[in-house]
């Protein structure tokens, strides 16, 4: 019982998920519990958190406490900085990322068939949701990018595997397309150029797709 006290307090005050060997190494050197024991103190605290607001969930990063999805939109209510939009162009670019990596700025350019300007590829970097993962046997070495444990992080998964697969994506495109019918018809007409360019862009990423790897 005192183990499972102290990993859940080290999980709640810890600003960032917590592994288990990361768990382990919080505790003194001759106080260290197994693995195994700590992974059980985490499956009794998820179990007593099944029916509370607040949730332990596993992320990439490791474990985390985090308000239950349904109950969201209540509590951001709470901050008053709104969370940052973010343009179409990055939004394709960090999706060909995420199901073609991993891929060069022109193998991006050519998906998209527009330049890919720098600051998009700037602000993934500095958001931490890609990195450079390697060079590209090909001249100049260009980069290759690939996403990190903090974008899964941040949309909330575990490994690429959870992400939406492309048809699901291409799915909600058609329906989200059907709600446009009761605009006006200038309206709708943009809406649905606009919605079949992403079908196209999603159509381009599935092409020749290989396996996706965790990062």
């Amino acid at each position: 019982m005192e183990i499972k006290r102290i990993v859940e307090a080290i999980i709640f005050a810890a600003n960032r998920p917590m592994t288990v060997k990361q768990i382990q190494q919080v505790f003194p050197e001759i106080e260290q519990p197994e693995t195994i024991e700590i992974l059980g103190a985490i499956e009794s605290i998820t179990e007593d958190y099944r029916d509370r607001p607040i949730e332990l969930k596993r992320v990439a990063s490791g474990y985390r406490f985090q308000v239950r999805q349904e109950l969201s939109r209540w509590v951001s209510r709470l901050f008053e900085e709104k969370p940052p939009r973010y343009s179409r162009a990055l939004l394709e670019t960090l999706s060909i990322i995420a199901y073609r990596q991993p891929v060069t700025r022109g193998d991006i350019e050519d998906i998209r068939g527009v330049s890919v300007s720098t600051s998009i590829i700037q602000t993934l970097l500095e958001r931490e949701w890609v990195k450079v993962v390697a060079q590209k046997e090909a001249p100049g070495r260009p980069n290759l990018y690939g996403t990190t444990k903090q974008f899964l992080d941040y949309f909330n998964v575990t490994t690429l595997n959870d992400l939406p697969s492309l048809q699901e994506i291409q799915d909600l495109d058609l329906a989200l397309d059907n709600t446009q019918h009761t605009l006006q018809a200038e309206s709708e007409e943009q809406e649905t150029d606009e919605q079949d360019e992403l079908t196209q862009t999603f159509t381009r990423i599935s092409e020749g797709r290989g396996e996706t790897t965790a990062v």
